[in-house]
């Protein structure tokens, strides 16, 4: 027999650190676990939407934007280490000089051989064509062209709340 969830259950909530910045989103479950904890607080915007839960023992209000209401200071980001899934993940499985996504290797930008660092703005996803292609040379050499430029990762919580403010934004305007 199977059981179905009722549809609360199915709500995403939006976590703001402490200092209001974007985190994540998350299901309702884990945000009533937040709030029955006292480790979050309910916010309350114009338009936020809100949930009634009910247990045995308490009556509770799961608005859709909730705060931290203590920060963790020993959960700290790095930057992951340079490898060949984490240059792929970023570069989204995609050549970087002909958008292929077939065949796919590392190259170095600045090749090694000319004292170019193994670093996230100098490594990218290539295929083995243009890898090739390029071998030992400098782009302008072989006139290639990057179709964006390399860089480290962001912090998740920094690419969520950019992606979460665009969003509110695109659905502000008319």
């Amino acid at each position: 027999m199977q059981t179905h969830q009722p549809r609360i259950l199915q709500n995403q909530v939006v976590v703001f650190s402490k200092n209001y910045l974007p985190l994540a989103r998350i299901n309702i479950k884990r945000a009533i676990a937040l709030l029955v904890t006292g480790q979050a607080e309910s916010l309350e915007f114009s338009s936020t939407q809100q949930w009634e839960v009910r247990s045995p023992s308490i009556v509770l209000q799961v608005t859709e934007h909730i705060r931290l209401t203590s920060g963790n200071p020993g959960r700290h980001w790095k930057v992951p280490p340079v490898n060949r899934r984490e240059v792929f993940r970023r570069d989204n499985h995609t050549c970087q000089y002909c958008g292929s996504t077939k065949h796919l290797t590392l190259d170095h930008v600045i090749p090694r051989s000319k004292n170019g660092p193994h670093s996230w703005d100098n490594v990218v996803t290539a295929c083995e064509k243009c890898n090739s292609k390029k071998g030992d040379r400098l782009l302008h050499e072989i006139g290639m062209v990057l179709q964006s430029k390399p860089k480290a990762p962001i912090h998740p919580a920094v690419a969520f709340a950019d992606q979460f403010w665009k969003e509110q934004q695109s659905s502000v305007e008319p």
